[in-house]
């Protein structure tokens, strides 16, 4: 998420009401998660496990809970507690606006888009040319939509991450500040839910089509002409490059990618990241060749044993 004016680290400390180590003039220009950050982002870290991600990643300034040596070139923030912090970062540069119509108006549509009854735009969402927009879809705010696109009924663009943190008390949840982006010539079948980045963007790419009852999680990234076919349930952090085809009930682990024009059969479980151009299957997951074989086997096995009982 970055902010709509660069800000200074002295005035981001005094925002969280922590101590800085670093030029007070240091700009900082957003706020990301680890895998999406860039020069000029803040990170947060709680844990030591992670610390040298933290400060080794692109980002420039660390939100971290202990004072350690500051790299070159960067510059920390000291709080007792990133993950809170983090948050009142969110909500200070991202606030929630509550909308009172079905349709913002600083929602931006393009010619020929058609809104079918029912549905909610939220604040300043973009809204491409030539789309149909079936009754009941719910798109929050500054979501991204392009040319051509097809968003069948009761789809939700834009809902929280499933994001927390176990405390004593209960779940802290991860405040959401990112969007959905939807390139050109997308469809998206009915009661699909696509969650928004916690910090960045949940993307669909350039041509690709999604049946109906499919859920994609926050700071996903699909890519150009997949097929993904109905109650498939892809985790957050997901890279998926071009031309995959998923078939239905699939459901993957975060964080993984699968190569491009990989083939996911039915029901099978993504444990791990797998190469392109192959077909996989099963649970946990492997080539459908190997997998098919094994299951060949051992139904040879236990055939053969009932014979010698």
């Amino acid at each position: 998420m970055k902010f709509k004016f660069p800000q200074t680290l002295s005035g981001i400390a005094d925002i969280l009401n922590v101590n800085f180590i670093g030029d007070k003039n240091f700009e900082i220009l957003g706020i990301n998660e680890i895998h999406v950050v860039e020069k000029g982002d803040i990170v947060f870290v709680d844990h030591p496990k992670y610390y040298d991600k933290a400060l080794n990643s692109a980002a420039t300034t660390i939100l971290i809970n202990k004072e350690v040596d500051c790299p070159e070139g960067k510059s920390l923030l000291i709080s007792d507690d990133p993950f809170r912090d983090f948050n009142k970062l969110t909500i200070h540069f991202n606030p929630f606006i509550a909308s009172i119509v079905s349709i913002s108006d600083s929602a931006i549509i393009g010619k020929n888009t058609i809104i079918q009854p029912n549905v909610f735009i939220g604040n300043d969402v973009k809204i491409g040319r030539n789309c149909i927009i079936h009754p009941n879809v719910s798109i929050y705010d500054n979501a991204v939509i392009g040319d051509n696109v097809t968003i069948h009924a009761n789809t939700v663009l834009g809902a929280d991450a499933f994001y927390y943190k176990n405390r004593p008390t209960g779940y802290d949840k991860l405040i959401s500040g990112g969007r959905v982006v939807i390139e050109d010539n997308v469809d998206i079948g009915a009661s699909c839910t696509i969650d928004k980045g916690v910090s960045g963007s949940t993307t669909i790419g350039k041509g690709t089509k999604i049946d109906n009852q499919v859920h994609v999680g926050h700071d996903t990234i699909i890519g150009k002409k997949c097929l993904i076919a109905s109650q498939t349930g892809i985790a957050g952090c997901v890279i998926i490059e071009d031309e995959v085809t998923i078939w239905g009930q699939v459901g993957t682990n975060s964080g993984i990618t699968i190569g491009k024009g990989a083939v996911i059969l039915g029901q099978t479980g993504v444990t791990k990241s797998v190469v392109g151009g192959k077909s996989y299957f099963g649970t946990p997951i492997s080539e459908s060749r190997e997998k098919l074989k094994e299951l060949a086997e051992i139904k040879r096995f236990l055939k053969e044993r009932k014979n010698t009982e």
